[in-house]
């Protein structure tokens, strides 16, 4: 079934607590009949949003399509997370690629940072950007081998923002007796994401790009122009930005070859108040080593925001807060019981090595999609780059395309029963401790 149908009500968002302290805007008009455009857009989350905002300010005609609301998917209800980096080390990174390759892969996930900061500073304020990132590990030979990455980036790249945690410090911070140590990336930070994903959609509209919602893609004609078919319209575009990442149906096979979705599971805690501090002792957020990744924050209303239950079947499992509660409750037995008022569910893209997939589908249509968890910062730097790709500015872009990210085995159709025995396996050595 379409991903893009199958968990959600079509323009409604989902009963999160970001929705629940969001000034949502009304919805936008349905595209309907044709339009002409220097540049269709596909999809309106950090991708896409980023990329309308930067073309429209060169002084192009910018259509985006949105199959529900802008910042529905992922990027609406995500972890909030800022991270640095990528899914892979540096060190890995530079023995794949080369060390030239590496640093400039480096030097865009910096800026990917950068430009979300100023954004926040400048046109989203309520999305409320704070500093500090921990990243806990279980076993001592992971404390060893954090701490060594945290002493190469800062040698080799100048990074100095990560502290090494033992034990005791980590524990200091994060109140889990479950982890042996740690880094604190105070380079990294944390965001309202959809407040965010709001605040970027109006900047958008306002350098001059059109969004119209509730306008499902199920054609693209590649040529010169190229044609994208809506329901009831279609736009002629002279370029195309394919970014709609895990909610894009079977629409592109080079991106489906690729990208896969995938789904992931949030609670958010009745307020916590004074035992907040019981959980982090600072305002930063948490992920740590799992390869179903456990990432967590308090709210600015003193809720613990907790996620770490990931499914690889389109549909949602029909009890998705028993797991994803006695995870968070094993973390954190000290507030076991507490109140749950809201859990929820979203889609987002993977591709096989978990790092961002950024191809040229055809001379004149671009897709970034498969950030992994990484892709409030990625996916905003991605529209950019293809912003300025479309523009004639690609220097940016194939640094980022080279990313080792290869097909998934079989290609689309075999891809997803293949990796949900990889992924089973991998989430089985996380419970047995391996």
């Amino acid at each position: 079934m379409n991903p893009l149908y199958r968990n959600d009500t079509p323009g409604t968002f989902p009963d999160s607590w970001y929705a629940a302290t969001t000034d949502l805007p009304p919805q936008r008009p349905e595209l309907r009949g044709q339009m002409r455009a220097d540049v269709c857009i596909i999809g309106a989350g950090y991708t896409g949003l980023t990329a309308a905002r930067h073309l429209a300010r060169r002084g192009l005609s910018v259509v985006v399509l949105e199959a529900h609301r802008a910042g529905f998917g992922a990027s609406g209800r995500n972890g909030g997370q800022v991270g640095t980096g990528y899914n892979w080390s540096q060190q890995d990174l530079a023995a794949k690629m080369g060390d030239g390759p590496a640093h400039a892969v480096w030097d865009l996930a910096e800026d990917a940072k950068s430009d979300l900061r100023r954004f926040v500073a400048n046109h989203a304020p309520g999305a409320a950007y704070r500093p500090g990132v921990a990243y806990g590990v279980y076993g001592q030979s992971s404390v060893k081998k954090t701490h060594q990455e945290a002493e190469y980036l800062h040698k080799t790249y100048g990074y100095d923002q990560i502290t090494p945690l033992d034990r005791a410090r980590f524990h200091d911070i994060v109140r889990s007796p479950l982890y042996a140590g740690g880094t604190l990336d105070m380079g990294a930070g944390h965001i309202h994401p959809l407040r965010y994903a709001v605040a970027l959609a109006k900047a958008a509209e306002e350098a001059g790009a059109t969004i119209y919602e509730r306008s499902e893609v199920h054609q693209i004609t590649h040529g010169q122009p190229a044609k994208v078919q809506t329901g009831r319209g279609h736009v002629v575009a002279d370029h195309v930005i394919i970014a709609g990442n895990g909610y894009l149906p079977g629409i592109e096979r080079k991106v489906a070859a690729r990208v896969m979705p995938i789904n992931s599971f949030i609670c958010a805690t009745a307020p916590l108040g004074d035992k907040a501090a019981e959980v982090l002792t600072r305002d930063i957020a948490v992920a740590d080593e799992k390869f179903v990744v456990n990432y967590y924050r308090i709210t600015e209303d003193k809720r613990l925001l907790f996620g770490g239950r990931e499914s690889y079947s389109i549909g949602f499992p029909k009890d998705i807060s028993t797991a994803l509660i006695a995870r968070m409750e094993n973390m954190f037995p000290q507030i076991k019981g507490v109140g749950i008022d809201y859990v929820w569910g979203g889609t987002l893209g993977i591709t096989m090595t978990r790092l961002p997939a950024l191809q040229r589908i055809a001379p004149n249509v671009l897709s970034g999609a498969g950030f992994s968890g990484h892709g409030v910062a990625l996916a905003g730097l991605s529209g950019r780059i293809m912003a300025e790709a479309v523009a004639g500015q690609a220097e940016r872009f194939d640094a980022m395309a080279a990313l080792p990210v290869p097909n998934f085995p079989g290609g689309a159709i075999a891809r997803a029963p293949l990796l949900t025995l990889a992924m089973t396996w991998y989430a089985l050595r996380d419970r047995l401790g391996v």
